[in-house]
């Protein structure tokens, strides 16, 4: 079924005409991101070219997609904009509620149970505004998205870091914050600041063991975790050509854990192959009317370093499977090298568990190159040495995987089918024994690996690996096996090998599903009530922030200097706090408790400078906001790296912290702190970090004169009487410095459509 044909369509009609318009402004051949950037301008047909990392723009994308932990906050902010139905097509997906603990029936089962207040809101607000809602169960966002609405040269955002996936399939997709869903939901434009472009030429093709997902393991080690901040990756060659759709999405998904605004790849056969597959030939059949469109000019990819502000080159001929970790996405070691890593670095060689699957690796492809592994334990005599964990990304993978015998064999050596959720991968996994704390090894197929990412203990060591690789590894139990060289003793004490991994790149009987759990909405939903309880401890309905009162922000009390890596997970964790995403004010009770104190090493332990005592950070910043006293709270680099959650924006927000300084922000989660009329600012001189003492109490000024590329100053109080000014420069333009006066951009939304504007 293709799903908003005649938009596609549209969008397709236009192409050509814009694409001819971005030539004639640019003065040059283009990329396939401009194109589509270009094609998706609010204005129409440009006019201008736009500086690249400079100016910001304005776009109209084509859709949106939400899945339940950020719909919640997306769509109570929604509900408060005015407007009757969604603007574009929008969906909601309901997989982050999900926990995984015994089996796909029971988790599932109990999820409904525990979440059934957020699900049945999820539904009923979708329902009323005109929007798509997969059920629990229905599979993860991205999956979904990919096998039923991407579609080549769209434009789409999601309130989750991994929208990118849909790249896979030739789109610019972009992960944000719900506020911004919130604002094409409700018929806005979209702004974005013109990404820098990085080019991936790929030669040669994969073979044996090696998998899409070692490409990206191999950029983010060339790249590391900020390296694609501002960027989009754009992949191209004939190494990209010859790789299937979904291994496409696999690299563009995990293009999230580089920075990269977004990745993505020209339309090809493998796409066109991939839109037939599942059930939208019309789609295929348009795109292939329009394909020189959908890819980059030929003189870009002839001489990309003219048109790319940074190219990579890599030989899919000589790539070597990769596995990265621990701890961070971007520590990228060749599986010929991990036996030495591991004991150079004393990383726990035994390896307990082995989970494949996800957003970032849950395609047919992934699951039949797995399954032929899990034959050969089978075959020859092997066994698992390490629990062994799939989750399947959709409905329609699962049952399709079922009908072909796959999850038959994965049964019969053991392993453990758990719900079609993000599950671990987002720390919805109630791991026995996590609580222990104990130090261990884990590999998996995910995207992320962060200190307490998949099971709270901040002692497991996480491994990012192909669904190949994870399953060869967890068969071996070590980490210091290596597939390609190494072998294994069966049960008849013989030395055996495992045979590379094959597999194939669609289901040969076709995909097949009884229920993919899709939910349509009302045609008219005026009569469809959304009840929202207000002794809810799940969900809560918001009140607008205050607006800027209008003078510069004096005595405000350092709440934190957080030290080293910050992401969103230590903002505000996922996990069990997953379940507080609708109520502001309950999961503002998790707000930078993973965040380490910068004076004491210690995490979720700040002074409080009323008191002189130490204490959480929310009950410290709750006494602060009790009090009447506004803080600041400092950062190191690349502050608020990992997920799309606006709620590391909007629970600072709503406990009263005024500002947050950083050497450098990640770029979504900077935009959320606008959004939600916050101040975020960055040193101008990043040695200055050092200056901020414990007991400072700290001064913003310039904003009675706050204006685009004009740095603010602040003044740092010490506790000994003296104080010093430092520089402070942030990256505001003028709708930007509307939307902080007015308290966040929710509030100018509200106002206008009350004007009737």
């Amino acid at each position: 079924m293709a799903f908003d044909i005649e938009m596609i369509k549209q969008v397709y009609a236009n192409f050509a005409t814009r694409i001819e318009a971005a030539r004639k402004a640019t003065g040059k051949p283009l990329t396939l991101t401009e194109k589509i950037l270009y094609a998706h301008l609010t204005e129409g047909n440009a006019s201008k070219a736009y500086e690249r990392g400079a100016a910001y723009v304005d776009f109209a994308p084509d859709r949106v997609a939400m899945q339940d932990a950020t719909a919640q906050m997306a769509l109570l902010q929604f509900m408060q904009s005015g407007r009757t139905k969604v603007a574009v097509p929008s969906t909601v997906h309901c997989d982050h509620l999900i926990e995984a603990k015994v089996n796909s029936a029971t988790d599932l089962t109990r999820a409904k149970t525990e979440s059934s207040e957020v699900f049945d809101f999820l539904a009923s607000v979708s329902n009323k505004y005109g929007i798509g809602f997969w059920k629990p169960g229905a599979g993860i966002i991205h999956q979904v998205v990919l096998e039923n609405y991407a579609f080549p040269g769209g434009m789409m955002i999601g309130t989750d870091s991994h929208t990118v996936n849909a790249g896979g399939l030739g789109m610019i997709a972009i992960g944000v914050g719900g506020a911004d869903a919130c604002d094409v939901m409700a018929g806005l434009p979209w702004e974005l600041k013109m990404p820098k472009l990085i080019g991936v030429k790929l030669t040669g093709k994969l073979s044996g063991w090696t998998a899409p997902k070692d490409v990206i393991l191999k950029v983010a080690g060339i790249l590391t975790v900020k390296g694609g901040t501002g960027a989009v990756v754009e992949y191209f060659g004939e190494g990209a050509t010859s790789m299937s759709c979904t291994g496409k999405g696999t690299i563009c998904n995990m293009g999230a854990e580089i920075g990269a605004t977004t990745s993505t790849f020209g339309y090809d056969e493998s796409m066109s192959r991939y839109l037939k597959a599942t059930g939208r030939e019309e789609i295929a059949v348009a795109a292939d009317a329009i394909a020189a469109h959908l890819t980059g000019d030929a003189e870009v990819y002839a001489n990309p370093e003219t048109y790319f502000d940074q190219v990579i080159e890599i030989d899919l001929n000589t790539l070597e499977p990769h596995l990265n970790g621990p701890f961070t996405p971007d520590l990228a070691t060749p599986i010929s090298q991990m036996k030495a890593a591991a004991l150079a670095n004393g990383w726990p060689n035994k390896i307990e568990v082995g989970l494949i699957g996800s957003c970032t690796n849950s395609s047919y492809e992934d699951i039949s190159r797995a399954v032929s592994l899990a034959q050969q334990v089978i075959d020859k005599g092997l066994k698992l040495n390490a629990q062994f964990n799939i989750n399947p990304g959709s409905e329609q993978i699962r049952y399709t995987i079922e009908r072909d015998g796959f999850l038959s064999v994965f049964d019969k050596i053991g392993a453990n089918v758990f719900a079609n959720a993000c599950g671990p991968c987002i720390g919805m996994w109630d791991r026995v024994g996590a609580e222990k704390k104990e130090k261990n090894t884990i590999v998996h197929s995910f995207n992320r690996n962060f200190a307490k990412r998949a099971d709270g203990n901040p002692n497991t060591f996480a491994f990012v690996g192909s669904p190949e690789i994870v399953t060869a590894m967890a068969i071996a139990g070590t980490l210091d096996f290596n597939p390609l060289t190494d072998t294994l003793t069966n049960d008849k004490g013989e030395q055996v090998k495992l045979d590379p991994p094959t597999g194939n790149e669609l289901p040969p009987k076709g995909f097949a599903v009884e229920d993919a759990g899709y939910q349509k909405p009302a045609e008219d939903g005026s009569a469809v009530q959304v009840i929202v309880a207000p002794d809810s401890k799940r969900l809560q309905l918001l009140d607008p922030f205050a607006a800027w009162e209008g003078v510069d922000l004096k005595g405000l009390k350092l709440l934190i200097k957080a030290k080293g890596k910050c992401t969103t997970d230590h903002i505000s964790m996922a996990g069990p706090w997953l379940k507080f995403r609708g109520h502001l004010d309950n999961i503002s009770n998790n707000m930078l408790i993973g965040a380490l104190n910068f004076f004491n090493e210690k995490t979720d332990s700040v002074k409080n400078q009323l008191t002189g005592e130490y204490g959480t950070v929310p009950n410290t910043q709750r006494a602060y906001k009790a009090a009447g006293v506004g803080t600041i709270v400092v950062g190191d680099e690349n502050y608020g790296e990992g997920s799309s959650r606006e709620h590391a924006a909007m629970e600072p927000r709503h406990l009263g912290v005024r500002a947050v300084l950083v050497k450098s922000f990640a770029r979504i989660h900077e935009t959320n702190l606008k959004k939600q009329g916050m101040l975020g600012l960055t040193f101008a001189n990043k040695a200055d970090y050092d200056k901020i003492l414990e007991d400072d109490t700290i001064d913003i000024e310039g904003l009675l004169a706050f204006a685009p590329n004009k740095p603010l100053q602040l003044v740092l109080n010490h506790a000994d009487g003296s104080s010093e000014t430092i520089q402070v420069n942030h990256t505001y333009n003028e709708q930007q410095i509307e939307w902080f006066k007015a308290g966040g951009a929710l509030n100018i939304i509200r106002r206008d459509f009350a004007a009737g504007k």
